[in-house]
Order: C-alpha cells, then sequence, then structure tokens
C-alpha cells in the first residue's frame, strides 16, 4: 500500500473518531440537560424564598409587620403558648424565628399555607386554625416576599438547614 493509501485509512480513521467523540459529547450534553431539567432545583421552583432579594426582603418586612405581626409578633416570637391549644380549641400562632418550626417547611408549603390558609394547604377536614387565608388579600409575590423576610431573619445554621429541607423535598 503507498503513502496515499495509509492517509486515506488514516484520515478515514479519525475522522471516525473525530465522530464518536462529538456524538459522545452531544450525549453527555443531552443527559446533563434531561437530569437539569427534570429535577428542578430549590432555586427554580416558582416559590423559592429570596432572603438575599435585598428589595424583596424590604418589602416583605412592609408585608410582614401590615397583616403578620400581629399575630406572629412584630420579633417573629409568636403567641405565647404556641404548642398548646386554647380554650378554642386552636394553637395560638407559633414564632418565625428560629425557635419555632417555620423553617421545618419547605418554601412551596409555606408558600401554601399563607395562601391558602392550613386547612386547604395540608388537606385537612376537620383542623381548626386561627391562621386566615391570603388568598385575594396578598399577591403571590408579597406573600413570597414576606416569607423571604422571615428566612432573612434566620441564623446563618438555620437557614442552611431549611436549604437543605427545600434541596430534598425537590428530588421527591
Amino acid at each position: 500500500m503507498g503513502k496515499l493509501g495509509r492517509w486515506t485509512v488514516a484520515g478515514r480513521r479519525s475522522k471516525a473518531a473525530a465522530a464518536f467523540a462529538v456524538a459522545l459529547l452531544l450525549l453527555a450534553a443531552a443527559a446533563w440537560w434531561l437530569q437539569r431539567s427534570s429535577v428542578p432545583a430549590a432555586s427554580e421552583a416558582p416559590h423559592a424564598l429570596r432572603p438575599d432579594d435585598t428589595a424583596l426582603v424590604a418589602q416583605g418586612r412592609q408585608v410582614y409587620m401590615a397583616h403578620c405581626a400581629s399575630c406572629h409578633g412584630a420579633q417573629l416570637q409568636g403567641q405565647p403558648n404556641w404548642r398548646e391549644r386554647g380554650a378554642d380549641g386552636r394553637l395560638p400562632a407559633p414564632p418565625h424565628d428560629a425557635s419555632g418550626h417555620t423553617w421545618h417547611h419547605p418554601d412551596e408549603l409555606l408558600f401554601r399555607i399563607t395562601k391558602l390558609g392550613v386547612v386547604r394547604a395540608a388537606q385537612l377536614q376537620d383542623y381548626q386554625s386561627s391562621m386566615p387565608a391570603y388568598e385575594g388579600v396578598l399577591s403571590d409575590e408579597q406573600i413570597l416576599a414576606a416569607l423571604s423576610w422571615i428566612k432573612a431573619q434566620w441564623p446563618a445554621d438555620i437557614r442552611a438547614k431549611h436549604d437543605q429541607l427545600n434541596d430534598a423535598s425537590s428530588r421527591r
């Protein structure tokens, strides 16, 4: 076989290897895209809290003070004895600070509780709650702002735990 024949064979091999490499790269990119799009990150969730968005948090403080502080407290402290039912059989408003259980719930549930009220959000038929539904009172953006302000008040370790909870709930 002459020089020309060897180059032709070598050229075909290198073109085949290049085509194979491109196909592998496209396959890997497609797999990455499918995996990423099938499991949204917490930050891509429609009601993901944004405690680092200063404009949203400032709006959230105003919304919280106007609509939430009367029950949950201006310092997020909640009502006294919030774990014990009152004479009416209802639980007092819980704190939203690190001592409460707010950060034990993923963003989406917090949003639904605020918008729809506890009974509808948790689909509890016979549960009595003093928590009003803010649907029709506050916009989705205002609810998100108030919840983002609450999260912005938590210590870094509580925020990190809440982020982990959101990550885990988005994988379900």
